[in-house]
């Protein structure tokens, strides 16, 4: 049997396969000392009034774990117990049973023994799913013990919706046949049974249940490709014949609003769609290419939650500086970094911790992408004019005390914006620059007179976001020539530094990265740099500030983080080279 699956300490024989005997869960649990039979007899009366699962309360209360609990009945029932993390999956092993029963059930195929399947049970007592999938699965069931948090992300990470798509797609070209017929597309809106619709349904669910920021819709010359992109990486979904790709753009479009007859130039919009207990807003973009549209989506999820500012993985020291920071009644405060850096979420965790009762916040942003009570928040629509500049003017006209601008895109709305930090509002805001050092001369370049900068600007955050280990598959790792030369650059002794780095397994998709963390760096103004600023003197200004900010840049909190084991070297070297942390 696989390492992943291990049979129960205590077990005196091997697994039994076949049906599990008629037990109460809490006798099993009190019989293996894992809660004691007073414990019981109040989570019965707990079940009584709330009508929950008695498994369910016990986690909930703090009683057990899932762990403990799985493998409890595993010992009980001489059946294994199974780390679904670290478990080898085989996808057609897994499909023998449809996703729906899978989840109806709680349960996973794990091995085919030929005459028998070994199914991965989140409650290995249920006898009525255990009697189910026998009868669905037209094998003998041969049960195993897994965690029901394990299950549920396996269900996830193992039933994509790849083959789905693709069988759309396939069904779209033949429906399509050789030409397009936009006007039929057109009228079939709302017919939730076109082939387009139900590709796009998918793309989207699938796009969810890996949690993918952006889909891609490429028209390429051999075919339509179509990509999501996963921790700020793409992974291809599906590749399908390029006569869908009209279709799909076509389709789009006609739920964002836009032009469908307009192919030449770029447009984008927006729509909202529904899957099962979500709303999603999505921000499309279309762009004209030698081989027809190119679309992109943004995802962003009603209601997801947001971070504070002690949950964004910001150092201790440059956090303190940064509340204080945030404290002042006036100055522009701005977050840098690319598209996709996470500026916005550090700006609302910002203004979670400002957003007191006594204080008018009003944001400004295309679009807005959290929503939060007690803020007045106003989405720009350059449609009718609505515009960032516009808009902000109006703003200073509502009496506010901290106003958040989406982003300073052009030089009317960076002087508006320092404006109101000069006359006694708190600004914060975002601008696309490299690093925290090369800002005041962003906002020089767009046309902002010096004095306003130096007077105005406070500090300024800037921000990347690194790939974390896999927790899973971590494991120690001998840094390549290109990492030992960069880590030459930035400490004295590499051989202190100890990397580490997933190798890849099923809880990670076989990249060796499970989820993202910011790095950041901080510059403070204070009166030698804003001196330095007012005189537009790029050179003392930098000299200064590369001084201010010795040993607490970019990339020196992305090595922390390879020293604490969270992330990779490769991670960690991209972040220096993004930044050029090597030319002085």
């Amino acid at each position: 049997m696989n390492q992943a699956v291990t049979s129960a300490t205590a077990a005196p024989s091997p697994p039994v396969p076949g049906r599990p005997e008629k037990l109460r869960l809490g006798d099993v649990l009190v019989q293996q000392r894992l809660i004691s039979q007073e414990q019981l007899q109040q989570t019965l009366l707990l079940q009584k009034q709330t009508g929950k699962k008695m498994g369910r309360l016990l986690i909930e209360t703090g009683l057990i774990t899932e762990e403990l609990l799985a493998n409890g009945l595993a010992r009980q029932l001489r059946v294994p117990f199974v780390n679904l993390k670290t478990f080898p999956f085989r996808v057609d092993v897994v499909k023998l049973l449809p996703e729906s029963a899978a989840r109806r059930f709680r349960a996973l195929v794990l091995e085919d023994k030929g005459d028998t399947l070994l199914v991965a049970f989140a409650d290995p007592l249920d006898l009525f799913a255990y009697d189910e999938l026998t009868r669905l699965l037209k094998r003998s069931v041969s049960i195993a013990a897994v965690p029901e948090s394990q299950l549920a992300l396996a269900f996830d990470r193992l039933y994509r919706r790849t083959e789905e798509i693709s069988g759309f797609a396939r069904a779209l070209e033949k429906d399509l046949g050789d030409a397009v017929d936009f006007g039929e597309l057109s009228a079939s809106v709302g017919s939730e049974g076109a082939p387009v619709v139900r590709l796009l349904q998918s793309l989207f669910e699938d796009a969810m249940q890996v949690g993918a920021s952006d889909v891609h819709i490429e028209p390429q010359e051999s075919g339509l490709q179509i990509r999501v992109r996963v921790d700020g990486v793409l992974q291809t979904q599906t590749q399908a014949d390029k006569r869908i790709g009209g279709a799909l753009a076509q389709r789009l479009k006609l739920m964002a609003g836009l032009d469908i007859s307009e192919k030449r130039l770029p447009q984008d919009g927006r729509f909202s769609v529904r899957l099962r207990d979500a709303t999603i807003d999505v921000r499309l973009s279309t762009l004209p290419t030698n081989y027809g549209e190119s679309a992109v989506m943004r995802l962003l999820k009603q209601g997801a939650g947001m971070k504070r500012l002690d949950d964004i993985g910001m150092p201790a020291d440059m956090l303190r500086r940064f509340h204080e920071i945030i404290g002042r009644i006036s100055g522009l405060v701005l977050v840098t970094g690319p598209t996709g850096s996470g500026k916005t979420t550090t700006l609302y965790a910002a203004l979670s911790e400002i957003n007191a009762a006594e204080l008018k916040v009003i944001t400004v942003e295309d679009p807005v992408e959290y929503r939060m009570p007690g803020l007045t928040q106003v989405q720009v629509n350059d449609k009718i004019d609505l515009s960032f500049a516009r808009v902000l003017r109006a703003c200073l006209r509502q009496d506010p005390d901290v106003i958040l601008v989406g982003e300073m895109r052009d030089a009317e709305t960076a002087e508006i914006g320092l404006r109101a930090a000069i006359t006694g509002h708190l600004v914060l805001s975002t601008l696309h620059t490299r690093d925290a050092i090369s800002t005041p001369f962003r906002l020089l370049d767009m046309g902002v007179p010096p004095f306003m900068v130096a007077t105005s600007l406070q500090a300024v955050i800037a921000q990347r976001l690194v790939r974390l280990n896999c927790p899973e598959c971590n494991e120690p790792h001998h840094p390549t020539p290109q990492e030992l030369s960069w880590l030459a650059g930035m400490v004295d002794d590499v051989a202190a530094v100890a990397s580490k780095r997933g190798r890849g397994c099923s809880a990670c998709n076989g990249t060796g990265y499970a989820g993202r963390q910011g790095v950041y760096e901080l510059l403070e103004m204070d009166a030698a740099l804003t001196q330095a600023a007012s005189r537009s003197d790029p050179a003392a200004f930098m000299k200064l500030a590369r001084e201010r900010m010795k040993g607490h840049t970019l990339s020196f909190h992305a090595l922390e983080l390879v020293r604490q084991g969270r992330t990779s070297l490769a991670e960690a070297l991209r972040i220096g080279f993004d930044v050029d942390e090597q030319d002085d």
